[in-house]
């Protein structure tokens, strides 16, 4: 969270306004949305509530308030004071026990091993075959959903929606040719982004391979097992041709899933940032340039107390309250595989934004237009950075 504010003043922002009503389709685009004057200081209040409806997709709403530090009711205060002293200790020591071992388990398994290697800084050892690679699954998806319930998931509500739409596009496809034809494989899975703990889920779910930073694959234990997972390493920060490297590396990932039963899955975010799961944020195209079939996932965290969405909190506060929470909730919904029209496959941007209005419909999420540049404003003002540029509302390409 705090890499994401250390080059607020590099990038230019895309922003229109999150709240459909204020959005007359005017000449609004050259106002700012965050002016570094004594305005801005003198009404602390307004901005405040000008800044929870523009930013809507990162605002917290739970007892803890912005950021987790509002002032809490004194009962909440005493569980917290009891967790901290009793539950937290016990839910640290066993989840680094867990996360150990199966750093151990991977290390035995790429014994001897050289990673597959296919850009430079891309190296993983998910294409690895026979009994290692099946270790590695097996101990993965069981040892993450040991985790989650050690974080507090002692279930997890799955629930599946078959769609009408989706199965006659799907038999529209397959009219006229041999019905012994065996169905097009998916080649990637898509979710929406609210925490790391959608991480988890899906390796405890189906362990496929995700897009981190590059930073990722160099830290202790992690870094291994992420390259075990066959994690593509971006760097997010960079500017160069790296880029165009990284969305062949995704598109190919995403061929071979499609073409070979045996090939690592990839996962993939498309909305580039985390909400705080009441929003759905403009798709990028990294997951649909293929043009092949995906399966949409959607995933939510209901609460009474401490939302889990990692919006715009500290990673380290979100993890204390995440485990002094005694129970924590998480409902997945899956959608069947999405099969592209032609024109879909023709058009990626086409084909993104309408695998986003699916999700959005069955999983009741609201649409927002906003992105990343958006939250990082929105963190910046949060954290009282007064020195900001003035930000222009301007359409990203």
């Amino acid at each position: 969270m705090e890499a994401e504010l250390k080059d607020i003043k590099a990038e230019p922002s895309k922003t229109l306004d999150a709240q459909p009503a204020r959005d007359d389709g005017s000449s609004k685009d050259d106002r700012p949305l965050l002016k570094s004057d004594s305005s801005n200081r003198s009404s602390p209040a307004v901005n405040v509530e000008e800044l929870e409806k523009k930013y809507a997709a990162f605002v917290r709403y739970d007892i803890y308030g912005p950021m987790g530090c509002g002032e809490l009711p004194l009962i909440e205060k005493v569980l917290l004071g009891m967790a901290l002293v009793t539950l937290v200790p016990v839910r640290v020591v066993v989840a680094t026990s867990v996360l150990v071992l199966y750093y151990v388990i991977c290390r035995i398994c790429t014994l001897f091993s050289a990673p597959n290697r296919e850009e430079e800084g891309q190296e993983d050892f998910a294409h690895m075959g026979g009994w290692r690679r099946a270790v590695m699954v097996v101990c993965g998806r069981i040892l993450s959903r040991l985790v989650l319930f050690v974080f507090g998931f002692y279930w997890i509500s799955e629930s599946y929606i078959d769609l009408e739409l989706q199965q006659h596009k799907s038999s529209s496809q397959n009219e006229g040719k041999d019905q012994s034809v065996e169905p097009e494989r998916p080649g990637a899975i898509v979710s929406n982004h609210v925490s790391y703990l959608d991480i988890l889920y899906h390796m405890s779910s189906s362990f496929p391979s995700f897009v981190a930073k590059r930073s990722v694959g160099k830290l202790p234990l992690v870094g291994l097992i992420s390259k075990c997972l066959g994690c593509v390493f971006v760097q997010r920060e960079s500017k160069s041709s790296d880029f165009k490297g990284v969305s062949g590396v995704v598109t190919e990932r995403v061929k071979e899933a499609h073409q070979n039963r045996s090939a690592p899955k990839i996962m993939l975010f498309p909305e580039g940032t985390t909400t705080n799961g009441d929003y759905i944020l403009p798709f990028k195209t990294g997951a649909f340039l293929a043009g092949v079939p995906v399966v949409p996932v959607i995933l939510k965290y209901p609460y009474q107390r401490f939302s889990l969405a990692w919006d715009s909190i500290t990673g380290v506060r979100h993890v204390i309250l995440l485990l002094c929470q005694f129970i924590n909730h998480m409902e997945v919904v899956r959608l069947p595989v999405y099969y592209p029209s032609q024109e879909e496959k023709d058009d990626p941007k086409l084909y993104a934004n309408n695998v986003r209005k699916l999700m959005a419909q069955e999983g009741n999420l609201i649409m927002s237009d906003i992105g990343l540049a958006e939250k990082r404003i929105y963190l910046a003002a949060l954290n009282g950075n007064n020195s900001l540029p003035t930000v222009l509302h301007q359409k990203e390409d």
